[in-house]
C-alpha cells in the first residue's frame, strides 16, 4: 500500500457482520462446495468459452456469471437496462465495490474486458485464465504508469470493447457514503469518444427488502473489507440468510469531454451513489485487483480499481 492509493473507513470488525437469519452449518457448507464448484468450472471452460462467436459467449458468460451468486445461496434481482450503445461503440462501466460478488453480479448483465493489476498476470492459471479472457493488466504501483494506463484503456473502448472497471479504487461496506470515482478511467473514455455505463449495486436481507439507496444500510455479511481473508469472507455470506443482491445498470453518460474528467466522474458518480459527501479517513478497503493513480498534484490519486 502506497500513500496515494484511495482508502476506506470500512473494516471487518465494524463493518463485516451479518445480524439477520443464519443458515445452520450443513445447508452453509453444502452452498459453499456448491459456489465454488460452479467458480472453478467457469474457470475451466475459459479456453473453450473463446472460441465461441460472441453472441453464444456473452449469453454463456452472462448465465454462468448469474448463476455464481446464486449457487453462494445469493439471490439476484436485475433491473432491465437503458438501450444498448450504438455497434461498434466501445462502453465504460463503472460500479460501485462492495464485494467480490459485485464482478459476477455485473458480468451477468453487462460482461466486458476486466481491468486488473499487472501481478495478476504471472500467478499460475489465474493469470494466464484472465489473460485468455480478455483482462486488462495495468501497473497500478506507479505514477509513472498512469498514461500508459490509460491509453490501454483508450484502445480498448476504440476497438468497441466493453470495459469493466470500480472506479472508487477500494471496496466500501455500503453503510457509509461511499468512495469518490477516481477521474483517471473517465479520460480514457473522453479519448475514446466511448459512452459510459454507470451501474448501481445494492445488498438487502429479508429484514430490509424495501429499496434503499447504496449508501444507505446494507447487508453486512457481503462485505469484502480490509483485511478480512476471502475464506472467512465466503463463509460469512453462505451463512446469511435471506440475502438479495440488486443490481441496477443505469443510463448512458456521454464521455463528451464537457467539464473534463472529474466533471464527467462526478456525475457518474452522482448517478450510482449520490453526490459526493465530505472525505474521511482511515483504514483501507479491499484492494481489489486493480488501481491506477493521477498525477502528482492531486493526492490522494486518481486510480481505476478491481
Amino acid at each position: 500500500m502506497t500513500a496515494w492509493l484511495p482508502v476506506a473507513p470500512c473494516t471487518p470488525d465494524g463493518c463485516a457482520r451479518h445480524t439477520g437469519a443464519v443458515r445452520a452449518p450443513l445447508p452453509a457448507a453444502l452452498l459453499l462446495l456448491s459456489g465454488c464448484a460452479l467458480v472453478l468450472l467457469g474457470v475451466a471452460c475459459v479456453p473453450l468459452v473463446r472460441l465461441l462467436g460472441d453472441g453464444p459467449r456473452s449469453w454463456l458468460t452472462r448465465r454462468w456469471a448469474r448463476a455464481v451468486p446464486q449457487a453462494f445461496g445469493v439471490r439476484v434481482r436485475a433491473r432491465p437496462h437503458a438501450p444498448d450503445r450504438a455497434p461498434g461503440n466501445g462502453e465504460l462501466v463503472v460500479a460501485n465495490h462492495i464485494s467480490w460478488l459485485d464482478i459476477p453480479l455485473v458480468a451477468s448483465v453487462l460482461p466486458g474486458r476486466m481491468v486488473a493489476k499487472r501481478e495478476i498476470r504471472s500467478w499460475p492459471l489465474l493469470g494466464s485464465l484472465a489473460a485468455l479472457g480478455g483482462t486488462l493488466f495495468i501497473d497500478r504501483d506507479r505514477l509513472r504508469a498512469l498514461p500508459a494506463a490509460v491509453r490501454t484503456i483508450a484502445t480498448a473502448l476504440r476497438s468497441g470493447s466493453r470495459v469493466v472497471v470500480f472506479p472508487e479504487g477500494s471496496t466500501w461496506c455500503g453503510r457509509g457514503a461511499g468512495g469518490a470515482f477516481r477521474p483517471a478511467v473517465f479520460q480514457a473514455a473522453i479519448d475514446a469518444g466511448a459512452t459510459v455505463r454507470p451501474v448501481r449495486i445494492t445488498y438487502r436481507t429479508a429484514a430490509h427488502s424495501a429499496p434503499e439507496h447504496p449508501t444507505g444500510p446494507a447487508a453486512g455479511a457481503v462485505a469484502f473489507v480490509g483485511a478480512d481473508p476471502l475464506a472467512a469472507s465466503l463463509w460469512r455470506v453462505v451463512r446469511a440468510a435471506g440475502l438479495t443482491a440488486h443490481i441496477d445498470v443505469l443510463a448512458q453518460i456521454p464521455a463528451d469531454g464537457d467539464g473534463g474528467r472529474r466533471a464527467l466522474a462526478r456525475r457518474a458518480r452522482t448517478a450510482v451513489l449520490g453526490p459526493e459527501e465530505p472525505r474521511r479517513t482511515g483504514s483501507s478497503g479491499r484492494s481489489g485487483q486493480t488501481a491506477v493513480a493521477s498525477d502528482r498534484a492531486n493526492r490522494p490519486a486518481e486510480s481505476v480499481h478491481h
